[in-house]
């Protein structure tokens, strides 16, 4: 199980790949929306955003006043290091259960372009 602070590195280096994303496919599938990620295994939830300058910063709380995230993962903390390493594939990781993802249907076709 990996700890809070490995999780806390994979979400910076998450946000690292996603400023590798060029421009134009940020332009085109980039919508603003709050974001939480769960790690189960943890009891840890960090909460960020992700917008047309990038992804993040996470942090332990959410904000104040927040409606809930617009897309909600929840990914244990083994898998979480693992996918951001790139050992650890989406799309599979998605269908096998090992990651949810609770987002309109819209934000899913959207992400998935992304990542």
């Amino acid at each position: 199980m990996a700890t809070v602070d490995e999780c806390r590195v994979a979400l910076r280096k998450l946000g690292e790949q996603f400023d590798e994303v060029d421009q134009e496919s940020r332009a085109k599938h980039v919508v603003e929306r709050s974001i939480s990620c769960h790690v189960s295994d943890l009891g840890v939830t960090f909460y960020g955003r992700i917008h047309h300058g990038g992804l993040g910063p996470f942090d332990d709380s959410p904000p104040a006043d927040a409606p809930p995230a617009d897309v909600k993962l929840t990914i244990a903390s083994d898998d979480l290091v693992a996918l951001v390493n790139g050992e650890l594939d989406m799309g599979r990781a998605v269908f096998s259960g090992r990651v949810k993802i609770d987002a309109s249907f819209g934000d899913l076709l959207r992400l998935r372009k992304l990542l």
